[in-house]
């Protein structure tokens, strides 16, 4: 009997419950296509089709979004997706094909290395330290203000950067945008503390207690392994590490 895959509908395309079960048949049978093709042709004319990227919004809007160009310069064939935002992706259920993580995920079927070390350091806008107490050591934050994440949305434990800066300090903004707490920042409402990579490139900041309050965080690079296998997987991958390593010292709070 003939079974319907696929709905048809004014919003798009969805798969029905039969085209959901013959989904993972289909996947394996492309990727092994693809990787005996591979094998025949070699890789380069291969690193076509779509990679989705997730990664945190500071990571895939500051550091990513503007050397994605170089990649598709190099493999015009691939479409990249690059979903910036701080989740949890699950590449079984495709919210991504490669991710980039504050925390290791748990053992599966994914390739899992550290990409990068990063520090963060605490910053503020000129016109708030003008405004407010002045701040000589750890102490005086105490009598400050910050922004900062959302505590109950805040599904990463690793980012609760706060409590080993201020445990006690008070909140004026809280985002579950980093990119919200950059720009409140930059507005005035308090100290924060962001990523080296992405402070230094606004010129409205000032670091705050340089050389007494830093920490450092890790990112992950996760790659189902289905997709590390295929030229376009291989592709995306060895330009993210490539591109991390090239610029390395943007990570560091005290590089030149």
């Amino acid at each position: 009997p003939k079974a319907e895959l696929v709905d048809r509908t004014p919003p798009g395309n969805t798969l029905t419950e039969q085209g959901r079960r013959l989904l993972p048949t289909a996947e394996e049978m492309e990727r092994l296509a693809l990787a005996g093709q591979e094998k025949v042709g070699g890789s380069a004319a291969l690193a076509e089709g779509t990679v989705r990227i997730g990664a945190p919004e500071g990571f895939g809007s500051y550091f990513l979004a503007p050397r994605i160009g170089t990649l598709k310069a190099r493999h015009p064939h691939l479409l990249i997706q690059l979903v910036a935002q701080t989740a949890v992706f699950s590449l079984s259920r495709r919210d991504a094909d490669i991710a980039i993580a504050v925390s290791r995920p748990p053992a599966g079927r994914l390739i899992v290395g550290k990409l990068t070390d990063y520090d963060l350091g605490l910053y503020a806008a000129p016109a708030y330290l003008d405004a407010h107490p002045p701040i000589r050591t750890p102490a005086d934050l105490s009598a400050h203000l910050f922004v900062s994440y959302i505590g109950e949305l805040l599904h990463f434990p690793e980012l609760d950067f706060l409590q080993h800066v201020a445990p006690g300090g008070a909140t004026s903004v809280e985002s579950s945008n980093l990119l919200a707490q950059l720009r409140a920042t930059l507005a005035g409402a308090g100290l924060c503390v962001l990523p080296a990579f992405l402070a230094r490139e606004e010129k409205g900041l000032a670091r705050v207690l340089a050389g007494e309050v830093g920490l450092t965080r890790s990112l992950w690079l996760i790659v189902h392994q289905d997709l590390a296998e295929l030229a376009r997987g291989k592709a995306v991958v060895s330009f993210i590490k490539n591109e991390v390593a090239a610029a390395s010292a943007l990570f560091r709070l005290d590089a030149a």
